[in-house]
C-alpha cells in the first residue's frame, strides 16, 4: 500500500461555496455563483449534464440573478470587493462580456425583477433616497426610467409583482422585528395591516393571481405562519400554522395548485408541500439540514440549495411527485470524508434567569483533542447558529479544538418574543447567556475552566470584545472578526437607511446614553488583558474599519498583545478564497500559540 499523509489544513481551506442559483425557464441550464476558481463568478451547467463552465470573470460577489423568460439573456448584480453596493448587468446565457444596465458608484441597486416580456427592469435603489430608498422601472430598449415608488417612512423594497404586472408588493423594513408589507395598484396603496401597527414581521410573499396573495408573517402569533390576502375583499385568512416552526420561504407551483414552504425549526430546516385545494400539508424529506434557497420550475420539479454540518452548500433536484433527490453539484472537503468531521450535539440549558437556551457543541476529534473549547457567539444578533457547514469549525475540530455556539436570547427560530429580547440590550442578557453556556459545559465535564478561547464575527466579534472586557477570567485568548467596539460610533457609521432601525435595535445615542456606554466594549479596555487577534475588511460598510482601528490602537497603547490583519479588498466577510485561507490559517496559528 502507498502511505498518504493525514489531511492538511489546506484541504479545509479549499472547500468552495455557492452563493445562489437560478434554473432557466425550460430547465436546460442552471447558473450559480461560486468561488470554485478562488473568487466568486457565475458558472453554469447544461442540464442534465453536471459539468460546470464559467459565464463571468468579474471576480466579485453576486447579489441577484434573473433569467429572461424567453432565455435570451441573464440579469445579475455584483458588488465591488465587499462594499455591498450591487450594480446591475446583463449577459448572454452562454456567458461573456457584462453589459452595464444600472450603475452608480457608491449606490445600491437591489431587489430587481424582470417584466414578463423581458423589456423592463424593476429594481430598488438608494441613489436618490439614501434613507428610505426608491423603486424604479427601467426600459431596457429605450433606456428610459421612471419612479415606481418613493420610500417615505422606512427602507422600502420591491418584493413581488402580480402576474399581469398591475400590482406590486413592497416591504417597509425598520428592524428584524418591525416590518410591514403593502400593495400598490396604480397610485393606491393597500396596507395588509395598519401601517402604524408594530411588533410584527414578514418573511416572504408571492402573488398567486392578480387578486390572491400568500404571505408568511407572525401577525397575532409567536411564529411566522401562512396567510392569504384577497385584494378584492381586502381580507386576511390564516391558512396554516405549525407549532414551534417559522415559515420563511414560499414558492408557488401554479400548474399543480400547491405551495412549497421552507420552515425553520430550531437548528434545522424542513420542507413542506401545501395543497391549496385540499389544504393538506405534506413534509418532503430532503438531503440537507439547512435550505438556503428554494426554486420550483413550471414542470413542478423542485430545486434546493442547502447544506449540512458536514457537507458544504450544494444544489439538489427532485422531479415532481418523486422522492429521490439528485445532487447537481458535488462540493465537499477535498480528501476529508464526512465521517472524519464533527456532527454537532444539540443541547439545551437554563440561563441565569431560567430562560431555556438551545446550543450546538462541535466535539474535537478524539485522537487529537487538546481539551480546549472555543466559544463562538454568532452574528446578527437576530440570527442563529444552525446545522450548517462552516469550514472554520470543521478544520478547528479536526485539529483538536471543540466549539460551543449558543443561540442566545435574540436568536431567530425560537419565537418573536425570544428574538426581541436583545433589542436595546446588546450587552446584557445575551452576554450572560454565553457565560451560562460555558458554565453548563464545565458542570458537565465538557470544558475545562482554564482551557477556553472565544472567537466571533460581526455581532459575535462585538460579543467577543465585550466578554473579554467584562469576563476576562474565562478566556485564554480572543479573536474578533470585524466586530464593533463602540456602539455610539457604530450607530453613526452604518448606511443611512439602517439608521432608524439601529435606534430600535441598539438604542438612541442621547436617550439611551448610559446603557450604550455600559454595553460598549471599549468601556472595558482596562480589563482586556488577554492576547487578541483582530481581523477587518477595509471596505466593510456595516462595521467600518475605524471600529477595529480604535480597539487595536487602544490596546497597543497599553502594551497589550494584539495582532491585526486588514484586507484591503474585502468587506463584511470573505469573498476571495486566498483571504479566507489566510484568515483561517492565522486563527489556527493564534490558538496554537496560546494552548
Amino acid at each position: 500500500m502507498i502511505p498518504f499523509k493525514e489531511p492538511d489544513v489546506e484541504q479545509f481551506f479549499r472547500t468552495f461555496g455557492i452563493q445562489q442559483f437560478k434554473v432557466s425557464p425550460d430547465e436546460s441550464q442552471c447558473i450559480f455563483s461560486t468561488n470554485i476558481s478562488g473568487k466568486f463568478n457565475l458558472w453554469a451547467m447544461d442540464l442534465p449534464n453536471m459539468y460546470p463552465y464559467p459565464l463571468t470573470f468579474i471576480d466579485q460577489t453576486c447579489h441577484g440573478i434573473s433569467y429572461d423568460k424567453q432565455d435570451r439573456f441573464i440579469i445579475a448584480s455584483f458588488d465591488q470587493d465587499g462594499d455591498e453596493n450591487p450594480q446591475i448587468y446583463a449577459l448572454p446565457t452562454a456567458g461573456g462580456d457584462l453589459k452595464p444596465i444600472r450603475l452608480q458608484e457608491g449606490k445600491q441597486h437591489v431587489q430587481f425583477l424582470l417584466s414578463n416580456n423581458g423589456s423592463k427592469l424593476f429594481y430598488t435603489s438608494n441613489k436618490d433616497n439614501p434613507q428610505f430608498l426608491n423603486t424604479y422601472v427601467y426600459d431596457l430598449q429605450s433606456e428610459e426610467e421612471a419612479m415606481l415608488h418613493q420610500g417615505k417612512k422606512a427602507a422600502t423594497y420591491l418584493i413581488d409583482k402580480s402576474p399581469e404586472e398591475q400590482s406590486f408588493a413592497f416591504l417597509e423594513f425598520t428592524t428584524n422585528t418591525n416590518s410591514r408589507v403593502f400593495i400598490k395598484m396604480d397610485e393606491e396603496v393597500i396596507h395588509i395591516t395598519s401601517p402604524e401597527e408594530k411588533d410584527h414581521t414578514y418573511t416572504d410573499l408571492l402573488f398567486a393571481s392578480e387578486d390572491e396573495i400568500y404571505f408568511t408573517s407572525n401577525i397575532g402569533s409567536e411564529f411566522h405562519h401562512l396567510s392569504r390576502f384577497d385584494l378584492k375583499t381586502r381580507k386576511i385568512t390564516k391558512e396554516l400554522e405549525v407549532e414551534g416552526e417559522e415559515f420563511i420561504t414560499l414558492k408557488l407551483d401554479n400548474n399543480h395548485s400547491c405551495l412549497y414552504i421552507v420552515s425553520k425549526k430550531g437548528v434545522v430546516d424542513l420542507l413542506y408541500q401545501f395543497d391549496l385545494s385540499s389544504k393538506e400539508l405534506t413534509q418532503i424529506e430532503v438531503p440537507v439540514s439547512i435550505i438556503k434557497q428554494l426554486e420550483v420550475a413550471e414542470s413542478g420539479n423542485v430545486y434546493i440549495m442547502g447544506q449540512t454540518a458536514t457537507k458544504p452548500m450544494n444544489i439538489y433536484k427532485v422531479d415532481h411527485n418523486q422522492a429521490e433527490w439528485s445532487c447537481l453539484t458535488n462540493l465537499s472537503v477535498p480528501g476529508v470524508s464526512e465521517q472524519m468531521m464533527s456532527e454537532p450535539e444539540v443541547f439545551r440549558y437554563p440561563s441565569f434567569d431560567g430562560l431555556d437556551i438551545e446550543a450546538l457543541f462541535f466535539k474535537a476529534r478524539e485522537e487529537v483533542d487538546n481539551g480546549h473549547v472555543i466559544l463562538w457567539p454568532h452574528g446578527g444578533p437576530q440570527e442563529a447558529e444552525r446545522k450548517s457547514f462552516r469550514a472554520l469549525f470543521q478544520f478547528l475540530t479536526y485539529y483538536g479544538y471543540s466549539i460551543v455556539t449558543p443561540n442566545f436570547r435574540g436568536s431567530t427560530g425560537y419565537g418573536f418574543s425570544f428574538t426581541k429580547r436583545v433589542e436595546q440590550d446588546w450587552g446584557g442578557g445575551s452576554r450572560l447567556d454565553n457565560i451560562e453556556a460555558l458554565e453548563n459545559l464545565i458542570k458537565n465535564n465538557k470544558a475545562d475552566r482554564d482551557k477556553i478561547f472565544i472567537m466571533g464575527g460581526s455581532f459575535g466579534g462585538y460579543m467577543s470584545l465585550l466578554l473579554h472586557g467584562r469576563h476576562p477570567e474565562y478566556f485564554k485568548a480572543v479573536v474578533d472578526i470585524f466586530g464593533p467596539s463602540n456602539l455610539f460610533t457604530f450607530i453613526d457609521s452604518v448606511p443611512e437607511h439602517w439608521r432608524l432601525g439601529m435606534y430600535e435595535l441598539i438604542g438612541h445615542p442621547e436617550k439611551d446614553k448610559e446603557k450604550l456606554i455600559e454595553d460598549s466594549p471599549d468601556t472595558y479596555i482596562e480589563t482586556m488583558t488577554k492576547p487578541m487577534l483582530i481581523i477587518q475588511g477595509a471596505n466593510d460598510p456595516r462595521v467600518v474599519m475605524a471600529e477595529s482601528d480604535y480597539i487595536v490602537e487602544s490596546l497597543q497603547n497599553k502594551g497589550r498583545e494584539v495582532e491585526y490583519i486588514v484586507f484591503e479588498d474585502e468587506g463584511h466577510g470573505f469573498s476571495k478564497k486566498e483571504n479566507e485561507m489566510k484568515t483561517y490559517r492565522a486563527i489556527l496559528d493564534f490558538f496554537n500559540q496560546h494552548l
